[in-house]
């Protein structure tokens, strides 16, 4: 089994993994150096570093690199560590690289306009594999969008019953309308994408949260949604927007949470509701 052809096929099938590579020999060891092992994130293998003790600690290593999505570099001393001492006559050392095999970042923007335009054009630069849907057929075509790997003319409702975000997967909810962006936003937090952003100011969020909210969606999963979407950098303009927005995704992408406080802001707006909610309050 080719141990490149199983990365290929796990990417396009959006799974995870960790390729583990011994990139330095001093010694005898069980392998060999650039000998490699594919571990999945079902725990599967495919190829060997050799087998016994040091391959369970690297297969332990790969499952941890998946999670943090870094690399790590892995030291081996068959000579000092007991546990390593399987009655063969091997007593080097090596060094094993542990690199993350990730999907390919899916982003979904619905909406055709303006930053629609810009974000595809600055996300697609950052890496990203961008699918457009907006209702309006002639917003909505690959000439507007050339960067973009889908393109779709579609009602919304429609749109979303076709499409799967999964665990890799962007949201980005820019559509003209108020309407639009909620019945989107509704359907966007119970997906498994990993992050969901809705453009508008403060006071839409809030009134969209609590419809939402009182239609019974549960308020915990609002707690992933960044709204107003992008970082704060003061953006005007569509094109100053889509650097905003990709920069949000980005953070997101690269586990940068620091440069995220205004999640924090929107948690405080979901417990705000809470209250407000209980209290019988139904101002915005």
């Amino acid at each position: 089994m080719d141990i490149y052809e199983q990365i290929v096929e796990l990417r396009r099938s959006g799974r995870r993994g960790a390729v583990a590579t011994i990139v330095n020999v001093r010694g005898s060891i069980p392998s060999f150096r650039t000998a490699k092992m594919l571990v999945r994130d079902d725990g599967s293998i495919v190829g060997t570093i050799g087998g016994g003790c040091v391959e369970a600690d690297v297969w332990q290593a790969a499952r941890e690199v998946m999670e943090s999505e870094k690399p790590r570099t892995l030291k081996f001393d068959l000579n000092q560590d007991p546990k390593y001492d399987t009655g063969l006559v091997c007593g080097g050392m090596l060094e094993v690289f542990v690199e993350p095999i990730l999907p390919p970042a899916l982003l979904y923007i619905f909406g055709a306009g303006h930053v629609a335009f810009n974000l595809c054009q600055t996300a697609a630069n950052a890496g990203f594999e961008i699918t457009v849907t907006d209702d309006r057929s002639s917003y909505a075509t690959k000439e507007r969008f050339p960067a973009a790997h889908e393109v779709h003319a579609l009602d919304f409702d429609e749109a979303m019953q076709r499409l799967d975000p999964n665990e890799s997967s962007y949201i980005v909810i820019v559509t003209r309308g108020h309407r639009d962006d909620m019945r989107i936003l509704r359907w966007a937090v119970q997906t498994r994408a990993r992050y969901v952003g809705m453009i508008g100011s403060k006071r839409k969020v809030i009134e969209i949260f609590k419809t939402l909210q009182k239609e019974g969606v549960p308020a915990h999963l609002f707690d992933r949604v960044h709204a107003p979407v992008g970082l704060d950098i003061g953006a005007v303009t569509p094109e100053e927007i889509a650097v905003a927005v990709t920069a949000e995704l980005i953070a997101v992408r690269r586990h940068a949470s620091a440069t995220l406080p205004h999640l924090s802001w929107f948690k405080g707006v979901r417990e705000e509701a809470e209250v407000t909610q209980e209290e019988g309050d139904a101002a915005v």
